[in-house]
């Protein structure tokens, strides 16, 4: 019989894996400031590994929606570098939905 397994996540877990992105780009940007390049580092290194395809739209939306800002710093390896921080709307975001995130482990374990 074929081994089909692979590292990757399983496509019927695309869905979930999508909703908890902007939840982890939110907790990885509390962190302190963070280049976009590194976002898409730590995250690589999860089920969670993105492109930046995906992550530049995640970015813009999350700073319309008011929760990210930026600042530009001089780089000394090229043009300068925007880096992304939480606003306090952002914290509070993310504090609802750590919170959130803990009833719904809750939940799943006491079903189990």
């Amino acid at each position: 019989m074929e081994n089909t397994e692979t590292t990757e996540p399983k496509e019927r877990f695309i869905a979930i894996r999508r909703g908890l992105l902007e939840f982890l780009v939110l907790k990885v940007i509390a962190g302190g400031k963070v280049y976009a390049a590194d976002i898409l580092s730590k995250l690589a290194a999860t089920d969670f590994a993105t492109q930046e395809g995906t992550l530049y739209p995640l970015l813009s939306k999350l700073r319309r929606e008011g929760l990210l800002d930026h600042e530009w710093q001089e780089s000394e390896s090229g043009p300068p570098r925007k880096y992304y921080l939480l606003t306090e709307k952002g914290r509070e975001q993310l504090e609802e939905t750590n919170q959130y995130w803990k009833t719904i482990i809750k939940t799943v374990d006491e079903l189990a």
